[in-house]
């Protein structure tokens, strides 16, 4: 992929040759920009499709780290994950312009995407709008943005918001369980979303995904995009990128 060219239709490409991706999330209040940098790069080595940055309440760091990270890659993109409007970077190749869709507070529905879309526009940052759903637990993300947790018993509710996502527009839906949350999303409500939803707005999954096993139930179930963000920062440095290629490489042939 070139720097700037269409990152959308590089995922939707990559979705569509391979069935499943893998997204690696880097959170720039977790290390220094240097340590961002070095995990996006072994992660890349490991075989992830591209460096998503951003997290619950980074602040100030960002510009920093997605600078230093693209002084290590060139082809793969680097994907804003905002989770507020200070999580937008003039450096970075795209922005999942997210809404949280579950919230209880219309801020995180479409108030900061209001305050932040002038910004997205005069950067010219390539916009790739993104249905948020966080599923019980929750964690940080589910606190700070006053969500009404999705009971991980009720995947026709999910799929009722996806449904919605869809008939809005949205390009993808993301489902949540939370950063490194000890219970990922149902597997029974991947499926069901993706069945339904996923030919028209492929799913991305995160959230407690720490093993090749849950990575390849997640591609069975019909996820199009998986993300690790807690696991990649945790295991990559430590052991050259071993653990991570392992799921990737069982991504690629669930």
């Amino acid at each position: 992929m070139t720097r700037r060219s269409s990152v959308w239709s590089y995922l939707r490409e990559s979705i569509q040759k391979d069935g499943t991706i893998h997204l690696s999330l880097i959170d720039p209040e977790n290390q220094s920009p240097k340590t961002a940098a070095e995990i996006a790069e072994r992660s890349v080595k490991a075989g992830t499709h591209g460096i998503m940055v951003g997290g619950s309440t980074a602040i100030g760091v960002l510009d920093e780290c997605v600078k230093e990270i693209k002084t290590r890659l060139d082809d793969v993109p680097i994907i804003l994950f905002p989770g507020n409007v200070t999580g937008i970077s003039q450096y970075a190749d795209a922005i999942f312009f997210m809404s949280l869709l579950n919230s209880r507070n219309p801020y995180w529905i479409v108030g900061a995407q209001m305050l932040g879309a002038p910004v997205v526009k005069h950067w010219n940052i390539e916009p790739i709008s993104l249905a948020y759903l966080i599923i019980e637990p929750g964690g940080t993300a589910g606190f700070v943005g006053e969500v009404n947790l999705i009971p991980r018993n009720m995947p026709k509710i999910t799929l009722a918001y996806a449904l919605a996502a869809q008939l809005m527009g949205f390009k993808l839906i993301y489902l949540e369980a939370g950063s490194g949350a000890e219970q990922s999303v149902p597997l029974e409500m991947v499926k069901l979303v993706s069945q339904e939803v996923g030919s028209d707005c492929p799913v991305i999954v995160g959230g407690g995904i720490d093993s090749a096993d849950v990575a390849r139930g997640y591609v069975r179930a019909g996820a199009s995009v998986i993300v690790q963000g807690t696991f990649v920062e945790k295991t990559v440095l430590k052991d050259g990128g071993k653990s991570l290629e392992k799921i990737i490489k069982a991504i690629k042939e669930s």
